[in-house]
């Protein structure tokens, strides 16, 4: 079934194959992929990803070790003049201001669309997010089988315990654990200190219940607040 509205179709588990890429471009969609590090950059655009998202270790769900700030320049620099949207962390137009300024062609935004009163968490799920701190999340393989950013709670504890097996390898993993992700979903109020509640360190901003109007208008004033601060700052007499 063709969807002719979706121009843009975005992986996240490394480079699309070949005849993949050809299928969306010959459809008159464009591509776009995210990444970690510098390396992967590299090969998304060698395999000619439209788009390149360069997402910093701070993001939620599937995440490498790099911090944003370092990572945004260094996969912007890799890939020129492929445009580049910087991911991770980002909450605030005082982070897309900065990650403009470092050459982002924009931004891609998760986290903060969890707690939105159009969102579709259950109420125990986002009363969680709601009440976490930036310190609260931990990157764990014990739901996917990859690195994985989300809420610590019993499950990832236990999880990390020394008598604890190891993960799984993806897709492995999420076999012995998708039944108990569903589960967890349908009955979060009981099911609370093991839920599956991907989030970025972004978490610790994200504390009311908001439209999403009110969020994108918040962003946009802040951003230009904080582009007209930097103008202020270059043109003092």
């Amino acid at each position: 079934m063709r969807h002719p509205k979706v121009r843009l179709i975005a992986n996240a588990l490394g480079t699309p194959p070949d005849d993949v890429i050809a299928e969306i471009h010959a459809s008159g969609r464009l591509v776009a992929a995210l990444c970690g590090a510098a390396k992967q950059a590299r090969a998304h655009k060698a395999a000619g990803i439209d788009l390149i998202i360069a997402q910093g270790t701070e993001g939620g769900g599937h995440t490498g070790e790099i911090g944003s700030v370092v990572l945004w320049p260094e996969v912007i620099d890799a890939v020129a003049p492929t445009p580049v949207l910087a991911a991770g962390g980002i909450g605030s137009g005082r982070q897309i201001a900065a990650a403009l300024a470092m050459g982002a062609a924009g931004v891609w935004t998760g986290s903060i669309w969890l707690t939105v009163q159009e969102a579709e968490s259950p109420p125990a799920q986002r009363d969680a997010y709601l009440a976490a701190t930036s310190k609260d999340t931990v990157r764990s393989r014990s739901f996917t089988g990859k690195p994985c950013r989300m809420l610590r709670n019993d499950w990832t504890e236990a999880w990390e315990a020394p008598d604890a097996p190891k993960p799984l390898g993806m897709p492995l993993q999420f076999m012995v654990t998708s039944e108990a992700v569903a589960r967890g979903h349908r009955y979060a109020e009981k099911a609370k200190q093991v839920l599956f509640n991907p989030v970025g360190q972004i978490v610790g901003s994200m504390t009311a219940v908001r439209p999403v109007k009110d969020v994108i208008y918040g962003l946009v004033q802040e951003y230009l607040e904080s582009v007209e601060r930097l103008e202020s700052l270059t043109t003092a007499e």
